[in-house]
């Protein structure tokens, strides 16, 4: 970026995200408007899927995914929040559009998947009010008559993938805490439990497949680092509560009544260790969570490639996660 101005100082870019984000020295942020993954659209037709405005305030949509149904029997909800480090990404990315037809057609679910504000223009808390104000929506989604029509409110699985991951624990604990109607209830909405996809959390001290990350790797320390210091609120540390859920700083979620979570890692992710410690935790203080494994696979595996063997076994894992909790 040149100035235009020869008494002005040039602005030096200073962070890069996977060239969609671009920061400068002057304070100036660009965004590329082309998707961080330019992968072809998978779409047979199966699946119908629409947007809808959930919050006018700050003009988010969501993007709602209704599989073909015979009537006879109601599917379950199914949110997914996409990835990016809080600071990419969108509904509208072919690799998140591509998996969430997946997921509508091989669960077989009713996919809810909301687009949230983005930093560093919007930090943190600002995506997480912007997902929890999706949960509210669907109190109010039972009037669509075409979801009404094929979709189980009783039945309502909140999932995130990476930042998305990390989205769901805080829904999972602003829900446990009161929020919604008698925790976990928006409406005729019941939330039965979290799927916490690769979490993105973070720390001051970084575990040890963080520090042996190799620098080509799909998610780096380089940029998992840079993601925090455009997301976090000015000033904060990776300790923060919003980044690190044991930290220092964070409240003990020993009190609250957590619904039953599902955490998938990577064996070769550079969050593999944090999220493998963040479920040991959880189950340490009595709470249901399950941890899964996918050796050999890196972050994302399962958006990069939706068609791999491990990301159908994923969705055995999902399906059979589903079915346990449905109440």
């Amino acid at each position: 970026m040149e100035s235009t101005n020869p008494d002005r100082p040039i602005a030096i870019e200073i962070e890069n995200c996977r060239d969609i984000l671009r920061v400068y020295s002057d304070g100036s942020i660009s965004r590329s408007a082309r998707p961080g993954f330019n992968v072809p659209v998978s779409d047979d037709g199966s699946v119908h899927h629409k947007d809808l405005l959930f919050d006018p305030s700050h003009d988010l949509r969501l993007r709602l995914y209704l599989p073909q149904s015979d009537g006879q029997k109601k599917l379950p909800i199914f949110y997914y929040f996409h990835g990016g480090g809080f600071c990419i990404g969108s509904r509208d990315w072919p690799n998140f559009h591509n998996y969430c037809l997946q997921l509508a057609s091989a669960l077989p679910a009713v996919v809810v998947a909301p687009d949230y504000r983005l930093a560093p223009e919007h930090r943190l808390p600002a995506a997480l009010d912007d997902a929890f104000a999706s949960l509210e929506w669907l109190g109010t989604a039972a009037a669509e008559e075409e979801m009404g029509e094929v979709a189980d409110f009783g039945r309502v699985f909140v999932s995130g993938d990476s930042a998305g991951g990390s989205i769901a624990h805080h829904l999972a604990v602003r829900v446990a805490g009161g929020g919604g109607r008698g925790r976990g209830v928006f409406g005729p909405a019941r939330i039965r439990a979290f799927v916490l996809l690769m979490p993105f959390f973070g720390g001051e001290t970084h575990s040890v497949s963080e520090a042996e990350c190799p620098v080509d790797a799909f998610l780096n320390l380089q940029l998992n680092d840079r993601y925090w210091r455009l997301s976090l609120p000015l000033g904060a540390t990776r300790d923060h509560p919003y980044s690190n859920p044991f930290g220092p700083e964070s409240p003990s979620l020993e009190p609250l009544e957590l619904a039953p979570m599902l955490v998938v890692v990577g064996g070769r992710d550079l969050l593999r260790d944090r999220d493998a410690d963040y479920a040991r935790k959880l189950k340490g203080l009595g709470k249901e969570a399950e941890l899964v494994e996918f050796e050999g696979m890196q972050h994302g595996f399962f958006t990069i490639n939706p068609g791999s063997a491990q990301a159908e076994e994923l969705m055995r894992v999902l399906r059979r996660f589903i079915a346990k909790h449905a109440g």
